[in-house]
């Protein structure tokens, strides 16, 4: 799989750096004095000094869900360690980690939070990765 590239907006670049640096572990790239660049899992992911933007929500399977948001599809272990890598760090889990979509073939344990700029993220895994494009019956 190639890697993706995903520029968002963050207000307070040092905040940013600790967020996805320290408490995500995303090692940094490239940098200026309004970007940075991190190593998203792999992906090349660009935090630009910008405005925060609106979050809406939608329901999904009981949640009700930001968006818009990113994120990362792991494997189970890595996506139970992220979880408690975030917890240990401090940071509020806006909907915590969970398992969606029960006994379906999309059946998925997911999380969202938000950065300090308000940017929603989820991080997901699946049971059976071969589901994860599967339709519900």
């Amino acid at each position: 799989m190639n890697p993706f590239h995903l520029a968002i907006p963050v207000d307070d670049l040092a905040a940013a750096r600790h967020f996805y640096g320290e408490a995500l572990g995303c090692p940094e790239g490239r940098s200026s004095e309004t970007w940075i660049d991190f190593d998203f899992h792999g992906h090349q992911l660009v935090v630009h000094r910008a405005p925060r933007s609106a979050i809406h929500r939608n329901p999904v399977d009981g949640d009700s869900v930001p968006v818009p948001h990113f994120g990362l599809v792991l494997d189970w272990p890595a996506w139970e360690a992220l979880g408690a890598r975030i917890a240990a760090a401090g940071f509020k889990f806006e909907l915590p980690p969970h398992v969606r979509f029960e006994g379906k073939p999309g059946e998925q344990g997911t999380f969202f939070l938000f950065d300090p700029a308000g940017n929603a993220l989820e991080f997901k895994a699946m049971r059976h990765p071969e589901n994860l494009f599967a339709k519900q019956a």
